[in-house]
């Protein structure tokens, strides 16, 4: 049950910050003269989204990673830019820092409760020394 409300947290997340991505580049505080390809940003975040659908764990320990791009970019762009840029920097920042956690929550609660994978040849190993 908890883990399946951290992956619906997980996914309320990555789709905030696809739709906060977008808005900004496009609508909200667009770069001065740019043609709005920096949108294309969030490209990655979207492939994400059906391997948390189906609960696939390599697509969270990779999103764990992907994050921080993102976030770099929030702190980077909340500290040069001005005015709504900089909110919306800031806004970045908070939702990078939340998927990263939430992704964490997940891997580790996912990995409670899978079952320990056997080594290759450790347990024929086992198997012919008790017979």
């Amino acid at each position: 049950m908890r883990i399946d409300r951290m992956r619906l947290l997980n996914v309320a997340l990555l789709l905030a910050l696809i739709s906060l991505g977008l808005s900004w580049e496009l609508w909200l505080a667009p770069l001065k003269g740019g043609t709005g390809a920096l949108a294309l940003k969030v490209l990655p975040l979207t492939l994400a989204i059906a391997g948390m659908l189906k609960h696939k764990l390599y697509t969270y320990r990779w999103v764990s990673l992907l994050i921080w791009l993102y976030f770099t970019e929030g702190v980077m762009r909340a500290t040069s830019d001005t005015g709504l840029s900089q909110i919306l920097a800031g806004i970045e920042v908070t939702l990078s820092a939340a998927l990263f956690t939430a992704c964490a929550v997940y891997i580790r609660l996912r990995l409670r409760v899978l079952p320990p994978k056997d080594k290759a040849g450790k347990g024929a190993a086992k198997a012919d020394q008790t017979a």
